[in-house]
């Protein structure tokens, strides 16, 4: 149940951002952000009662863990997801622990910065002030939003400087393999004008994570004509309370495509938000979910269009079975001025099973006349003669149930625009259907 008062002082979260040598307008935004959970409400998800969740409890701020010296330090569980050897570009995170930090010669001559958040808020702390809970997110949001800024203990710092294209893929990689880690993770990619770059992140546990806490948020901040590609793969323990937000906030010309696989197994809020400011800027939403045992997901995709010419774009395909319950929330909200606009959304939820539940909501917000916007949603069991076909040429129902996943989700993982992503997503579904 959601707690009122949390297990840390104002005193240790001191100890703990001086002991990292932050900055101290990090230290005073943590000790704000501390009593505003006390005032602030929590979020209300459409459908979903999060009343009975907890969101408080963790075990430790901080769990550090081993570092790799080298590649061949790293352990399996991270080489059969990402190619370590390829990965010019990679930071890994080891519990709260910034374990492995690799950057391509090219990107650090070009300017580009990619560290750990902790590290670049003591090497780059006016850079990364400038867009820390500044535009995409705020710190009084709601109870949560003050919650994560105030507990944050890992993430990544990723800046583009004007008309670079950094380019070999940025890859992030979080492992959990210690029952007292939490993750109040917080990621920041920027780009200045003109540049692009693609960034892939990766969350993974290898043991249990009862009691524990994953309360993430991302900034994505694109500047004039430039192009952000966000790629995640997220496979979490059943034992995690889940809040995720993922936002991006473009000016003109801008883009930013995300392409997101939804598969941790605890119960989680999802938001995935891109402001499209500038005009002509534009956004494509990509996602699919997984719901197994009596997991709750509840998953907002939301394009708000405030330029002239914008163009965003959703699309959505999850599967649940068991007793779990997926519910999708699609927004399409195009605002007074953004005349010549462009707002589509599709959602669908397959149900395996009679205690499965899915819901599809698609919303269409539109302020201005002079647009173009649509939707599609639909909700519905699994075809049973489409089974007992598979059934009748030799498969297993378990193996036909599979092959049904697969080929409800495929059509979504197609159009993912990162091939690292589409190989571990297929890769992560298969795991999270087997068990």
């Amino acid at each position: 149940m959601t707690t009122e008062t949390l297990n840390i002082s104002e005193a240790e979260l001191v100890e703990y951002s001086q002991a990292h040598n932050e900055p101290s307008w990090m230290t005073d935004l943590r000790k704000e952000a501390l009593k505003l959970t006390e005032t602030l409400e929590m979020p209300k998800p459409d459908k979903t009662k999060i009343d009975k969740w907890d969101f408080d409890s963790f075990k430790q701020l901080e769990t550090t863990s081993d570092k790799y010296k080298d590649i061949n330090d790293v352990p399996d569980s991270i080489e059969k997801v990402i190619d370590v050897e390829k990965s010019e570009n990679l930071i890994i995170q080891h519990n709260n622990t910034l374990a492995f930090s690799r950057v391509s010669e090219s990107a650090q001559k070009d300017g580009v910065i990619i560290e750990g958040l902790a590290e670049a808020l003591v090497n780059h702390g006016d850079l990364v002030q400038k867009y820390l809970m500044q535009d995409a997110v705020t710190v009084d949001e709601h109870r949560l939003t003050a919650l994560h800024t105030a507990l944050i203990n890992g993430g990544i710092f990723v800046y583009v400087p004007k008309n670079v294209v950094v380019e070999n893929p940025i890859q992030y990689v979080v492992l959990h393999d210690d029952e007292n880690a939490s993750f109040f993770n917080h990621v920041i990619i920027a780009t200045e004008q003109s540049a692009e770059v693609t960034y892939v992140e990766n969350y993974l546990s290898d043991v249990s994570g009862e009691g524990s806490q994953v309360n993430i948020v991302s900034e994505v901040i694109a500047g004039a004509n430039s192009k952000i590609t966000y790629g995640a793969v997220d496979y979490l323990d059943k034992g995690f309370t889940g809040h995720i937000i993922r936002r991006g906030v473009t000016e003109a010309d801008a883009s930013i495509n995300w392409a997101l696989g939804l598969m941790n197994e605890g119960n989680q809020i999802i938001d995935n938000t891109t402001n499209l400011i500038g005009d002509r800027s534009t956004s494509e939403l990509k996602s699919v979910a997984v719901g197994t045992g009596s997991q709750k997901s509840n998953v907002t995709s939301k394009i708000v269009q405030y330029g002239v010419e914008t163009d965003g774009y959703i699309l959505k395909h999850g599967v649940v079975e068991d007793s779990a319950t997926i519910i999708f929330n699609g927004i399409g909200y195009i605002k007074h001025g953004g005349s010549k606009s462009v707002a589509n959304q599709e959602s669908r939820v397959l149900m395996l099973s009679e205690k499965a539940r899915g819901d599809a909501n698609p919303i269409l917000l539109i302020d201005e006349d002079d647009v173009e916007a649509g939707h599609a949603a639909s909700v519905g069991r699994v075809d049973d003669e489409q089974l007992y076909y598979l059934m009748s040429r030799g498969i297993s129902q378990q193996e036909a149930e599979r092959l049904v996943i697969h080929g409800f989700l495929d059509p979504v993982v197609r159009e993912l625009p990162i091939e690292d992503v589409k190989r571990q997503l297929r890769e992560v579904i298969e795991l999270k259907v087997a068990k």
